[in-house]
């Protein structure tokens, strides 16, 4: 009996003993039993995944090469009317006939496009055999595509079955998709890396997706050449669109607070909540912004590379990058509030023209939607992780050395207001058709973006949104 005292005994020193590292302590391995979904709320893992990514000057004159690689025998061309007078879809389509790949082209995507665009896509989609999809053009083109790509791989689904609850179903996609090849030619949304299709449900007046890591592009071409062609505002809006992207999914609630833990990894959404892998993406991104978007002196002239100066190939190669960087950081941390809340903005628009869109009817661009509440929403959070957000504040410009935790919040939002105002965007959602009367419809559009507000670091009531709306009435 003394000697199994004393061998428990010894097992019990070797114990309190032994390597405390992460891989071999018993606590480890006590996490790991509870990292059943059985036993605990919130989930313990995060999955990474994006699509290939093509990049390199010209590199779109080798799509026709990818699809005979892949065989295809009718290929589903999508863009919009407006691009497809331009160089990126001549590059694409002369790629196409020079390999002898037979394709048909559907331009009636819509810019910032509705549930009923989408179907219109997705009825050009079913009526033929596509065996593969391209999209060429910005986000609203990508996203369409990987909706018609989706309905028609699931001729029999109802539209609402894979439309994120709880405006739809949300229901996981099990089926195989067709290949899709994604020529993005805005450096904004990232579109061409992630797994989501945005577009504005009309019924409620706001913006609302389809999220699955099925819909991501077989392959993303980067072309830096294309996005010469873009406007002035257009290039703006889509860096503010790569900017709010970074900051939202560095700031984004950790993936191992985020609830409910999926009882199977089917239902582990692409938004799972900032991890280490996606903040080295969205670290990057930022840093890129600052470089290329933000002002800059050279001698004695003030610029804005990758805005003003059109034939700038390095400050639009490197904003396009940034919006891969943006995009795989995002497409897996997932954003918050800044979108959440941009959704019903663009979603209630009434007669807000944007400059440097060649549109039939009024648009907030999404890049805009997102950026103008930034500085009451990162206000906001910034008592939750605020260092986080005083390292932002920094890579963007401010001096943060004499700055305290409690600053960071102030700082932060006083550095993307100067940002804003040197970039001449709208003072504010009163600029764009708003008054303090449209804040409940704002934040009756705001309550079902659950997919991506649940993310924000720091909860929120009706109350808050209804103050950080109003906030956002006026910038400066």
């Amino acid at each position: 009996m003394a000697a199994r005292d004393r061998v428990v005994h010894l097992l019990r020193q070797l114990e309190r003993a032994a390597c405390r590292c992460p891989a071999h302590s018993n606590t480890f391995h006590q996490g790991v039993r509870a990292a059943t979904c059985t036993v605990r709320k919130t989930d313990y893992a995060f999955e990474m995944a994006s699509s290939n990514i093509r990049y390199g000057e010209g590199v779109s004159r080798e799509i026709g090469m990818d699809l005979q690689n892949l065989r295809a025998r009718n290929v589903c061309v999508m863009t919009d009317k407006n691009l497809s007078r331009l160089p990126p879809v001549k590059t694409v389509l002369e790629s196409l006939v020079s390999n002898g790949v037979q394709y048909k082209v559907y331009d009636g995507v819509r810019v910032e496009p509705t549930d009923t665009s989408f179907k219109d896509a997705i009825s050009f989609a079913k009526n033929d055999s596509f065996d593969v999809f391209v999209a060429v053009g910005g986000g609203s083109v990508i996203d369409t595509c990987k909706a018609a790509n989706l309905y028609a791989s699931h001729p029999d689904a109802d539209f609402l079955d894979f439309v994120n609850a709880p405006i739809g179903k949300g229901k996981p996609v099990t089926g195989a998709l067709k290949p899709l090849i994604a020529v993005p030619t805005t450096a904004g949304t990232g579109s061409e890396t992630t797994g989501v299709a945005i577009f504005d449900f009309e019924p409620l007046k706001a913006k609302t997706g389809i999220a699955s890591r099925a819909l991501r592009p077989t392959l993303g071409i980067v072309d830096p050449t294309h996005t010469l062609s873009m406007p002035e505002r257009v290039a703006a809006n889509s860096g503010f669109d790569v900017l709010c992207h970074a900051l939202e999914s560095y700031t984004a609630l950790p993936y191992h607070q985020r609830s409910p833990c999926p009882p199977n990894p089917i239902n582990r959404p692409a938004y799972q909540g900032s991890n280490p892998i996606s903040d080295v993406w969205s670290r990057h991104a930022l840093h890129v912004v600052a470089k290329y978007m933000k002002r800059s002196v050279v001698g004695w002239l003030v610029v804005y590379r990758a805005v003003r100066d059109p034939e700038d190939l390095e400050a639009r190669s490197s904003m396009h990058l940034a919006s891969v960087f943006a995009g795989i950081g995002f497409g897996n941390a997932g954003v918050h509030l800044c979108h959440g809340m941009s959704y019903p903005i663009a979603g209630n628009v009434k007669t807000h023209s944007a400059k440097g869109y060649s549109v039939d009817h009024p648009l907030v661009p999404h890049g805009l939607s997102v950026v103008l509440t930034s500085p009451a929403v990162f206000n906001f959070t910034a008592p939750m992780c605020p260092e986080r957000h005083l390292e932002a504040a920094e890579i963007l410009g401010a001096d943060i050395r004499q700055l305290k935790r409690e600053d960071a919040g102030a700082v932060l939002a006083d550095t993307l207001r100067h940002f804003l105002f040197e970039l001449q965007v709208e003072d504010g959602l009163g600029a764009v058709g708003y008054s303090t009367d449209d804040i409940p419809a704002l934040v009756k559009g705001t309550i079902p973006q659950e997919r991506v507000t649940k993310l924000s670091p720091r909860g929120h009531t009706e109350d808050d949104l209804s103050r950080l709306f109003e906030a956002s009435m006026k910038l400066y």
